[in-house]
């Protein structure tokens, strides 16, 4: 699959030398990252290097001091987030924010609530529930009565209701079991085979350099490290600081 824009080397999303400050605090100090059409890029990291912060940035949540994101060849400059989730940014964020009085079908139908193309709809919810089937057997339970990693099922699903052309995941695998975390990597691979680039925050160092093409390291709000995943887990001072060895 080619990079949408002018020409292959043209990143579907980038974010260039992006700085955001929380008062007095430099939460992102100047980081540039980007996101071609065919990749999974995780971002790693210590808490409070700047990781949420950027997705935030990126979906207009929290407005850059200073810096451009460019989304599919445009400047996101002043456009307001229901726009770039429109245009097809779309950010599952930390802790699943699903509407827990709802559903599952309600939910995901509420994912494609800017759409009117029946059809695709009903593709797409169709999609959803063969990637995660125990949706389909909870498809008429309340939402919140699901397990964490129901939810995360479902909010992931919700935002693939939308027809996303970049998925941003913000900590998908927090608090999940060691096999849920397993399911949801192997649905974020199968998102990503299908056609969707994804951007990837995550604490779970180990399976996001193992299920992304590459990785940033950020620290206090800078990038450390950049490269390619294997690169980057190889890396003696990663495997200190984040995988354990």
């Amino acid at each position: 699959m080619s990079a949408t824009g002018a020409g292959p080397a043209t990143p579907i999303l980038e974010a260039r030398d992006l700085v955001v400050s929380y008062g007095a605090i430099n939460a992102l100090k100047g980081i540039t990252i980007r996101l071609m059409s065919d990749e999974i890029v995780t971002l790693i990291g210590a808490n409070g290097a700047g990781k949420s912060t950027t997705l935030r940035a990126i979906l207009g949540l929290v407005p850059p001091a200073r810096g451009e994101i460019r989304f599919r060849g445009a400047s996101t400059s002043g456009v307001p987030t229901y726009k770039l989730v429109r245009q097809g940014l779309t950010l599952v964020p930390e802790g699943r924010a699903i509407f827990a009085n709802l559903s599952v079908r309600e939910n995901l139908e509420m994912g494609a609530y800017a759409r009117r193309d029946r059809a695709s709809i009903d593709e797409d919810f169709a999609r959803v529930l063969r990637l995660f089937p125990r949706l389909n057997e909870r498809i008429k339970q309340t939402a919140g009565t699901l397990s964490g990693g129901e939810q995360q099922m479902l909010a992931i699903g919700r935002a693939l209701m939308s027809r996303p052309k970049v998925l941003l995941l913000d900590e998908p695998s927090l608090g999940l079991a060691p096999i849920l975390v397993h399911t949801i990597f192997e649905a974020i691979e199968e998102i990503h085979h299908e056609g969707t680039p994804v951007l990837l925050v995550e604490q779970n160092a180990n399976a996001a350099l193992k299920h992304s093409n590459r990785a940033y390291v950020l620290e206090t709000g800078s990038v450390a490290l950049e490269g390619s995943s294997a690169d980057v887990a190889a890396n003696p001072r990663v495997k200190e600081a984040y995988l354990g060895e």
